[in-house]
């Protein structure tokens, strides 16, 4: 009897082995190098906004147009810490975001977490559903140019190279003439109905589903020419299912990789889309803070943007192990 007992305990540990070289020491290192990443993107943003021309102050007091007198500008400095050395500022300024104080705008007057929450929901409405509609555009071109002939490939290929090309302001632009100014059917900047969100989805959506395509494409003939899949139509399966039930898995294994990268595109295209839609969201936000020189705001902006990304990252890491068909095997010894 004891030796079943030490083979189900073996068991046991590679089952624990298992999900722990899957999943769980992969999140792990995703964790540990998000502080980095974090630590990373706050230093680089505090420095970076110091290069913009223009005192901090000033942007305090309303811009370099206020004409403030020096004692103003003084006192203001003191209040916010700007006559510290910029280092000890920059430790001030990871002190407050370690304990999630994103600061106080100087614009706006008013605290910057609440104000990029309220942004947040707009934009990441705005990024998940254009990465939706990315999908069901790649993957509808990818099924339909695959197997039908070099004419097909050659025509899917050549419309996923000149969507992935197709710059923001450009489609946005177009999409405006075309749907709003000829045929009256979509408005010209985001509303609060669902109308509102077709062109600035579709002009985030187009140019990812084009670099989405490619991939998939290119994964999904790779996949129909494998050994699995001769398999599988050797057992008498269908087209269909060959291709639903099997092809399909392995192709989108790659795409999914990239869905993190995607996402935190579709965020960088947010502030151009915002607005020119008149959106809304962090893109618009980020930029109106840079204009003025908000340097709390930026930075939280840039923090909270970050942050998202770097979730996506680990979801589509997460969403690549359990999607994998193949197998993860180990042992005690660790060797197979």
């Amino acid at each position: 009897m004891a030796e079943p007992l030490t083979d189900a305990r073996s068991t046991g540990g590679q089952r624990v082995r298992g999900f722990g070289s899957r999943i769980g020491w992969p999140l792990a290192r995703r964790v540990g190098g998000a502080v980095f990443v974090l630590w990373a993107v706050a230093t680089l943003t505090f420095f970076a906004v110091r290069l913009i021309p223009g005192d901090p102050a000033e942007a305090i007091l309303g811009g370099p147009g206020s004409q403030t007198s020096p004692e103003a500008l003084a006192a203001v400095r003191a209040e916010y810490g700007l006559d510290q050395p910029v280092f000890l500022q920059y430790l001030a300024q990871l002190g407050r975001l370690a304990t999630g104080d994103l600061g106080r705008s100087y614009a706006l007057n008013m605290d910057v977490g609440p104000l990029v929450l309220s942004q947040l929901g707009g934009t990441l409405i705005l990024a998940v559903l254009a990465l939706t509609v990315a999908w069901i555009l790649a993957l509808g071109l990818a099924t339909w140019s695959t197997g039908r002939g070099r004419v097909a490939r050659r025509i899917g290929s050549g419309l996923e190279i000149v969507a992935a090309a197709l710059p923001h302001f450009w489609l946005a632009t177009t999409l405006i003439v075309v749907a709003s100014v000829w045929w009256g059917i979509l408005p010209p900047i985001s509303t609060a109905d669902a109308r509102g969100l077709v062109l600035p989805v579709l002009t985030l959506a187009i140019p990812l589903a084009g670099f989405l395509g490619q991939v998939m494409r290119e994964s999904l003939t790779t996949a129909l020419e494998s050994p699995f899949v001769l398999s599988a139509r050797a057992r008498g399966e269908g087209e269909r299912g060959v291709l639903w039930r099997h092809a399909l898995r392995h192709a989108a294994l790659p795409a999914i990789g990239l869905s993190g990268w995607a996402f935190g595109s579709l965020i960088s295209g947010a502030v151009v889309v915002e607005t020119v839609f008149a959106r809304p969201g962090l893109g618009r936000t980020l930029l109106n803070a840079v204009t003025v020189r908000d340097v709390p705001v930026v930075i939280g902006v840039v923090m909270v943007v970050a942050l998202a990304y770097i979730l996506m990252t680990i979801l589509t890491d997460l969403a690549s192990r359990l999607a994998d068909p193949r197998p993860t095997t180990s042992t005690a010894g660790g060797a197979q």
